[in-house]
């Protein structure tokens, strides 16, 4: 015990014979004597907020209560015969040690400044960071022209690892890498079962069926916007549903709780519209919220689907009247002719199986379908341009953009053409070619607009179809763009 305080007593002295004095680093090692304090003999700067050894200071703290407001000897003041550094516009003194103090004290005299803020410039200052950006002005301003940016905006890691660009409607593997769908599939297309980025096995069932990652989705869309709107663009509302807005689930009553008992009729409907109101929900028929039906916006099941009003049958995946036309489809995966490519897609009528019995839930076709009753309704949306609200199922396994769960609105469609021609089960089917046509981005894309004009797809199968009908009549929705209807 006696050999350690003499060894203390000796260190003590060489410090102050030398008069060297210097902090801990960033690992908190002692810059002096190379040994690591505990926390109980360091003590941190109030200024600089630096952490010193306390055995390797030259000048000892004489009461408990001066740590508290303790300033390291770079931050602490001269002696009375050495006047401070001047502050202002006034050139500093060339010493580094009396640049750092000065500096320092000039932020704290800064009264434009909050407690955090000068804490943030102070550490920018011992790091060095404040000298750079002053020395380099070239530089800062295109480190602050790149920080506008969006991929500055996102980290660099949410980038497709082939492209490097932010992913174009994003897929995320289990082991956290991004891709773009068509990157991820052209991948798997070449045979390759693991992860271009680190080589994890990606599942069999993510490589047959990849999901757009949403999330992600709206967060690169959000950073598109905060990039528009630093650079002056014209501001945009996003909406988005909390769960606090959320209503009540739609009740069930004992009966319809019964094994084969459909609760179709349960549940308030939330929304004013008719049931054959074409076109998108606004928000003066959603008194409860006042928004409307969002793009994007999803629900836990049929029932609260059609509670919102976005599709009314709870079963059925056709929402139409023979005469009237058709107001809503969902988009199921009830059929293996349907083929979904986001932006459209291919449609399958409904019928053509026996459903009777205990045969309700058959997937097997037994006869020809026919344009009549809900397939006619599409037939009538299709020739007359009506707008069809399009929602999509997390049973539609096959399809890339379909919600992980429940079922989620996806915006407005029109019908473009309709045929018949026989099916992969060999018996006909009535075929639609939907095309979005929604003022709202969809929701697997992180653009900032909706749907632009573009050309129609090939359809190849149409070469051996039947009783083709093609939209004859104009859109019956009004559509923001300079241009008009498309």
């Amino acid at each position: 015990m006696m050999e350690d305080d003499a060894k203390r007593q000796l260190k003590a002295t060489n410090i102050m014979a030398n008069k060297t004095q210097l902090p801990c680093d960033g690992d908190g090692i002692c810059m002096l004597c190379k040994a690591k304090p505990s926390d109980l003999e360091t003590i941190t700067c109030k200024t600089c907020v630096t952490p010193w050894h306390v055995d390797c200071l030259s000048s000892p703290l004489e009461t408990l209560a001066s740590t508290l407001q303790w300033d390291c000897p770079d931050c602490s003041s001269p002696p009375e015969d050495v006047p401070l550094p001047p502050l202002g516009n006034n050139p500093l003194p060339t010493t580094p040690s009396s640049d750092l103090v000065a500096a320092i004290r000039a932020i704290e005299a800064d009264v434009s400044l909050t407690d955090r803020e000068k804490a943030k410039k102070r550490q920018e200052l011992l790091s060095g960071k404040l000298q750079s950006d002053k020395d380099d002005p070239d530089a800062n301003k295109e480190k602050k022209k790149k920080g506008d940016d969006v991929l500055d905006l996102l980290d660099e890691r949410l980038n497709c690892s082939f492209c490097m660009q932010l992913p174009e409607r994003p897929v995320t593997t289990p082991c956290g890498h991004n891709f773009c769908l068509k990157c991820f599939q052209k991948w798997i297309g070449q045979g390759k079962n693991t992860c271009a980025k680190c080589r994890c096995v990606i599942p069999s069932k993510m490589a047959s069926q990849p999901r757009i990652n949403s999330t992600l989705v709206v967060a690169i869309r959000m950073a598109k916007l905060s990039k528009s709107l630093v650079s002056g663009g014209p501001q945009k509302v996003y909406h988005f549903v909390h769960n606090q807005n959320r209503p009540d689930k739609a009740y069930t009553t004992d009966r319809a709780q019964r094994n084969g008992k459909a609760n179709a009729a349960s549940g308030k409907i939330f929304v004013t519209i008719p049931s054959d109101h074409f076109g998108p929900i606004p928000a003066e028929n959603d008194p409860e919220r006042n928004q409307g039906v969002l793009v994007g916006e999803c629900w836990e099941d049929r029932l609260e689907c059609r509670q919102w009003g976005a599709h009314f049958p709870h079963v059925a995946g056709i929402a139409g009247q023979s005469n009237n036309g058709a107001q809503s489809v969902v988009l199921s995966g009830g059929y293996q002719d349907d083929e979904d490519h986001g932006e459209w897609f291919l449609y399958t009528g409904s019928g053509g199986r026996d459903l009777s019995g205990n045969k309700r839930t058959s997937k097997d076709q037994s006869f020809d379908q026919k344009f009549e009753k809900s397939n006619q309704a599409l037939q009538v949306s299709c020739l007359k341009g009506y707008p069809v609200r399009v929602v999509r199922s997390h049973k539609e396994k096959r399809s890339s953009y379909a919600p992980e769960k429940g079922l989620r609105y996806d915006g407005i469609y029109r019908i473009e053409k309709c045929w018949r021609k026989v099916g992969i089960q060999g018996f006909k089917v009535c075929r639609y070619l939907f095309v979005r046509c929604d003022n709202e981005p969809a929701p697997w894309t992180s653009d900032e607009h909706g749907d632009r004009p573009r050309p129609l797809p090939k359809i190849s199968e149409l070469k051996k179809a039947t009783d083709i009908t093609e939209r004859k009549g104009g859109s019956s929705w009004d559509f923001d763009f300079l241009s008009g209807e498309r």
